[in-house]
């Protein structure tokens, strides 16, 4: 390893993923932190800590020239962004590598280019990823929209080209709907993300949100890591994922997998990187890349036994992949439930101090998370606090197990959405695994949490 010491652009429960992993690997680690985040975990573990401004994120965690001074401060060699922030943010990889430090992330061209929805969605579609039908790129013109919604039939959805989170996307039921829908996903679209682009595409009844985990190595070799299922959302926001999906067969893995594999190797891709799909009646059609590791990476590493922020920096440093497709195998199932500081019916952040923790143990559970009695969740961040994910040799041993392992957690002085993954794990229709993404909402309308 060349790598000697990594600052990590980050805070909370990755930036610690990241610093167990580079101490594993006998890499020394910075971190960097805003005024808010001071006392936080990695800040404490880390070998040496830089402040680099005040708590808004734009101050601090998205100034790219104060990350950069930390880093040329501290002699770090490696950067490894975590996500969110600017993990996605091309401009930064290029800066990072123009000083001559390893990006610990994919090619800032393969960033930018899936970055943008519509380049990212032709691209995909060009290395042989099925595509939901709908625009080809663009659409600022109605009577292009009007032509387009025609052909592939209504509902159709309108989406922003930049960002995502539900920001800039509309549903459209009919025709005369569409061009006000259209001017509304554009000024949301603006207004959220400075780019007011909007495209078309038919819009799937009741789907489910399946991602495949790939890797390149940057010369031509791709794996995939199977598929995470991710269809528990609320407003288009992740809460609980599993590993491997209920509804995947083997056959239909193999399939989705090798399309994946063979549009990274086609890429040239370099390092970790996730494809989303929408999944129904045994089709599946792209929604997007990330760029980068996922919140919901540990399922991955509970069925595979596979390191992904190791092979991560085992990329950056210039080495091939650690293993073939063929020695990568899928055991078992993995459960995770994100914990967020929100009251559980309002979904109000509730920010403030820990009074009280005390993580769940036993076989096969992992807790992700920076907290510890006495710590101050500060407001200014995302409001995810930790991660609890469960492993068991099927499915039902799994969600017997985090069934137990919620029992077990206690979080005090502060309001956490334990309480609905409570009621969740013990839910008729999620334990069957036929939920869609539409479901988790439906639930909560009719007082799931009562």
């Amino acid at each position: 390893m060349t790598i000697e010491k990594i600052l990590i652009a980050n805070r909370g429960e990755i930036a610690l993923r990241i610093l167990r992993a580079a101490r594993e690997l006998g890499i020394e680690t910075v971190a960097v932190h805003s005024t808010a985040d001071e006392d936080a975990m990695h800040v404490r573990l880390a070998h040496e800590a830089i402040c680099i401004g005040p708590p808004p994120a734009t101050d601090s965690y998205l100034s790219i020239p104060a990350i950069i001074s930390a880093a040329e401060i501290s002699g770090a060699d490696a950067i490894h962004p975590g996500y969110g922030f600017l993990s996605e943010n091309a401009h930064f990889a290029e800066v990072v590598e123009a000083h001559g430090i390893k990006w610990i992330g994919p090619k800032p061209e393969h960033i930018k280019i899936m970055g943008d929805k519509v380049a990212a969605k032709k691209t995909a579609g060009d290395l042989g990823i099925p595509l939901v039908p709908g625009s080809d790129g663009a659409v600022d013109d109605i009577n292009i929209a009007k032509d387009i919604a025609k052909e592939v039939g209504y509902p159709v959805i309108i989406k922003a080209a930049s960002g995502g989170g539900g920001r800039g996307m509309k549903v459209v039921n009919s025709e005369d709907e569409l061009e006000t829908q259209m001017k509304q996903a554009g000024t949301e679209a603006a207004a959220a993300f400075g780019d007011a682009t909007v495209y078309i595409e038919k819009y799937l009844g009741d789907p489910r949100h399946i991602e495949f985990q790939i890797f390149g190595d940057g010369n031509g070799n791709a794996i995939h890591l199977g598929e995470r299922d991710c269809s528990l959302q609320r407003r288009h926001q992740k809460v609980l994922e599993e590993a491997p999906s209920p509804v995947v067969s083997e056959e239909q893995r193999e399939r989705m997998g090798k399309v994946c594999v063979d549009a990274m190797k086609g890429m040239g891709y370099r390092g970790a990187g996730t494809i989303e799909f929408l999944f129904e009646n045994d089709e599946f059609y792209f929604i997007e890349m990330n760029t980068r590791l996922q919140v919901e990476h540990p399922v991955t590493e509970m069925i595979t036994g596979f390191d992904l922020v190791r092979e991560q920096i085992r990329i950056a440093d210039g080495r091939e992949l650690s293993v073939t497709q063929d020695e990568l195998e899928f055991v078992g199932h993995a459960i995770e439930c994100r914990i967020n500081a929100e009251n559980p019916r309002t979904w109000a952040p509730s920010p403030g101090k820990v009074t009280g923790y005390h993580p769940p143990g036993g076989m096969h559970v992992r807790v992700d998370s920076g907290l510890y009695a006495g710590y101050s969740i500060p407001p200014y961040y995302d409001s995810m606090i930790a991660k609890l994910i469960v492993y068991g040799r099927t499915r039902d041993g799994a969600m017997m197990r985090l069934a137990r392992a919620l029992d077990e957690f206690v979080i005090e002085g502060v309001q956490t959405t334990i309480p609905l993954h409570q009621k969740l794990v013990y839910d008729e229709e999620f334990q069957s695994g036929e939920y869609t993404i539409k479901w988790l909402e439906e639930w909560l309308e009719k007082g799931g949490l009562d």
